[in-house]
């Protein structure tokens, strides 16, 4: 989604795609990979705060914030607690990389440098897996 401001020009950038690294297994065993981010409200930051799982143990506020801010993973109905709780340490770790880049810094890309020539360049990490297009 990207919303317009009137009379200005300016657009903002409200939902990220992205594909995770390893994928959601759901309970018939398909696998989602595809998906959508928005973009977190101070709501979403603020609310998880008195929750009695963030405090009994502050790692669990990630859990919370993935999913109120995931908005769709592949044909999962309802991407809920549940699903964030089941996702695959490496797709946990990407969804927070994705959560902290769109949030804080505003932009999806990173600057990587070519092994062979040095040459600096950015990949846009929620893009497609490699090999799609």
């Amino acid at each position: 989604m990207t919303i317009a401001a009137e009379g200005d020009g300016l657009t903002m950038r409200t939902e990220y795609p992205f594909v995770l690294p390893r994928g959601y297994v759901d309970e018939a065993g398909r696998v989602h990979r595809d998906g959508l981010m928005r973009l977190a409200t101070a709501r979403d930051e603020i609310a998880p705060q008195t929750d009695p799982r963030v405090r009994q143990n502050g790692a669990y506020l990630t859990v919370l914030l993935l999913a109120n801010t995931v908005t769709r993973l592949g044909n999962v109905a309802n991407v809920d607690v549940s699903v964030i709780e089941n996702l695959f340490a490496s797709d946990l770790a990407f969804l927070q990389d994705l959560y902290r880049r769109i949030n804080q810094d505003g932009r999806t890309e990173a600057e990587v440098a070519c092994p062979e020539c040095d040459h600096n360049f950015l990949v846009d990490v929620a893009g497609e897996a490699p090999g799609e297009s």
